[in-house]
Formats: structure tokens, sequence, C-alpha cells
């Protein structure tokens, strides 16, 4: 167990550098001109100088590199004649609004995990329940129902659902504003706010888990152990949560980790459209004044999550399923 630990850390360490690497190397050995971008021609000669010494433009891309990884438990920017300090974790610091990236990733990530997690448990409890549903009536005519349904949805994009949704379904038929509230002001104005957010992205994503959850479900009621277990008289309501759901799970367990940590990336759309400031909105503001600083922290928080659900995933499947061993 340790030896795999130390295995999986070290291994998602090296993907996390080889990721900053690539990002690095992207945004700032590309032909670009980052100075450029964030002055918008409005800098003076001085401006300029202190802007290319902070990013360390002066210098090798190796040292740059270096010296922005190396920064990150803390140092100290010195815009507009005064320092300012960055402290762990530093991310580099925007000069375009003036502020340390932490501080600006730090204030939107409360938004998207509120966006991600509440929605996570609309589509992972119903579209298990659908799909173990599903499974059971495999070949009805509710079941084909649900398979069209889910297909036809999925044709959609994303982005086209969650303008419909936000305009008919919650703006004139079910009138839901949706604004950011933090939960330690309000509880209910959290909740209220972001209702709307979690019941369209949690719709949409149903369909994917109903589907994934309906297939795993069949093919693990058809399995040997399943069938020794009805012969045994057992009840067909334990023999599917018992059997069949645990086993369903594993796969399914995959696929929830990865979908929470790319949507902690940044669920773009879903706040785009809804005007709510999370990961997402920071990352296409960033990239609209092509505020690299931003852009590469917001890379780290994104790579870091991702390896991190990875991570957990692996260490659950042993919880789910106990034929697993972590080795």
């Amino acid at each position: 167990m340790l030896f795999f630990l130390m295995r999986r850390i070290l291994s998602a360490i090296s993907v996390i550098l080889a990721t900053l690497l690539l990002s690095f190397l992207l945004f700032y050995v590309a032909p670009t001109d980052p100075v450029g971008a964030i002055c918008k021609r409005n800098c003076t000669a001085q401006r300029t100088a202190e802007i290319e010494k902070n990013l360390n433009l002066d210098k090798p891309v190796m040292v740059q590199f270096l010296d922005y990884v190396t920064a990150i438990p803390g140092r100290t920017y010195v815009t507009g004649g005064v320092k300012r300090d960055c402290p762990f974790p530093c991310l580099g610091y925007s000069f375009i609004s003036s502020q340390p990236v932490s501080r600006l990733i730090g204030n939107a990530l409360p938004v998207t995990a509120s966006i991600v997690l509440g929605s996570a448990v609309i589509y992972l409890l119903l579209g298990l329940a659908m799909g173990t549903a599903a499974a059971q009536w495999r070949g009805s005519k509710i079941d084909r129902g649900v398979v069209i349904g889910t297909m036809s949805i999925t044709s959609i994009p994303y982005f086209v659902f969650a303008l419909l949704a936000s305009l008919y379904l919650f703006g004139l038929w079910i009138p839901l504003a949706s604004n950011y509230v933090p939960l330690t002001d309000s509880p209910s104005g959290w909740f209220s706010g972001m209702l709307a957010a979690w019941l369209t992205l949690g719709m949409f994503n149903t369909v994917n888990y109903l589907r994934f959850g309906r297939a795993s479900m069949i093919e693990s009621l058809n399995e040997d152990y399943v069938r020794t277990a009805r012969a045994k008289g057992i009840t067909e309501k334990r023999v599917v949560l018992k059997h069949g759901l645990r086993a369903t799970l594993t796969p399914v367990a995959t696929l929830f980790g990865l979908d929470i940590a790319f949507a902690l990336g940044g669920a773009i759309f879903t706040e785009r459209i809804f005007g709510l400031p999370g990961l997402g909105y920071l990352v296409l503001n960033s990239f609209n004044n092509f505020d690299l600083p931003v852009i590469m922290g917001t890379v780290l928080v994104g790579s870091v999550f991702l390896v991190t659900m990875n991570l957990i995933v692996d260490i659950l499947y042993t919880v789910i399923d106990p034929r697993v061993r972590l080795s």
C-alpha cells in the first residue's frame, strides 16, 4: 500500500511538472508578446521594463521556468514601484488585475466547486438509479424509451442545452435567479442562487451515467456469481443492490472521478451562461486579456485536480471491489 502510494504520488508530480512545462513553452516561448498583450500599447518604458523583469523575460527560457516553479513557496513582485507580496501558493502575479493569481483562483474556486459538487449529487444518484431500473426492465418499452431519450439529449451540444434551460425552463416556466452567495454568508441564498446551474448540469450529465450505469448493470447481472446468488434464493432486490450495483460502481467511479476533475478545471459554459464567476469565467477572461500568469495558474490547478482524483479513484477501487488490490 505504502509503495503504491509513493509510486503514484511521484508519478502525479511528474505529470504536473510535464504539464506545467508544456504550458509554459506554449504561452511564453511561442511567438507572442506577453508584455504588449498586458500593456495594450499603453505602457511606459519603465512599466514595460518592470513587467519584463517580474516575468523574467530577459532570462533564458529554462531559467524563467525554474524561477516560476521555485517561486511557488512565495515571492515579492514590484509593480508600480510598490512591492507586493505573493504568499504561498504563489502562482504568479496578474499585472492586469493587480492581484496575485492564487487570490483570483481562490475567489473563483468556491463558485466552481459549488456548481460541480451540487450537480454531481444529482447526476450520480439519479443516473445510477435510473440506469439500474432500466437494466432490470431490459428490452421493455420503458427501457427502449429511456435509451432513445438519452441518445436524443446527448446529441445536443451542452451549451445549446444550457442556453435553452436558462432562457425557457428557468427563465419563463420556473423562474430561478442565478447568483453566487457564499455558503458561510447565507446557506439559503447559496442554495437558491446555485439551483438553476445544478439542475441544468445535473440533468445533462444524468443521461451519461444512466447509459453507463445501465450497460454496467446488465453486464453485472449476467455474471456467474449473480446467477448463483439467485439460485440460492436471495431476493432480486438484494441481488441487484448488493451484488449488481457494487460491481457497477467500479467503472462508474472512474468516470465520476474524471468528470469531477475536469469540471473543477472550469465549468466554462455553465458559469458563462448563468453569470457565475468561477474558474471557467476566469479562464475565458484570461485568454481574452492574454493574462499569462493567470492562464498558467489555472493550468497548474487543473492538472493537480486531475491527478489527485485519479489517485483517489484508484484507492477507492479496493473499497468498492475487494477483488482489486493495490500493488
